[in-house]
């Protein structure tokens, strides 16, 4: 069971952003998520975790993720033999 959370600074106003996210990963990996979660919290958190790994931190990378990075690093966790077409071939 493939599980993706993204958890996001409601008092920043992240929501938007979040749910962008969400929508794009749950897009490019239709069928392989079985679920995908938005929880609020505080203290300007953005953090991606899937399966139980974190792969993106806004406070460890200093930055939000490029949606092309952040698909490369779910990917990378739920279906690491999957190939992103054109993604792949511009971040290589």
């Amino acid at each position: 069971m493939n599980k993706v959370e993204i958890k996001y600074c409601a008092q920043c106003r992240w929501l938007l952003r979040s749910s962008w996210m969400a929508q794009e990963i749950l897009s490019t990996f239709d069928g392989e998520i079985d679920e995908l979660s938005l929880q609020p919290g505080t203290g300007g958190i953005f953090e991606v975790i899937a399966n139980g790994k974190l792969v993106w931190s806004r406070k460890e990378m200093g930055r939000f993720p490029e949606i092309t990075e952040l698909k490369q690093c779910v990917r990378d966790v739920i279906s690491p033999d999957r190939d992103l077409g054109h993604i792949d071939l511009t971040h290589k």
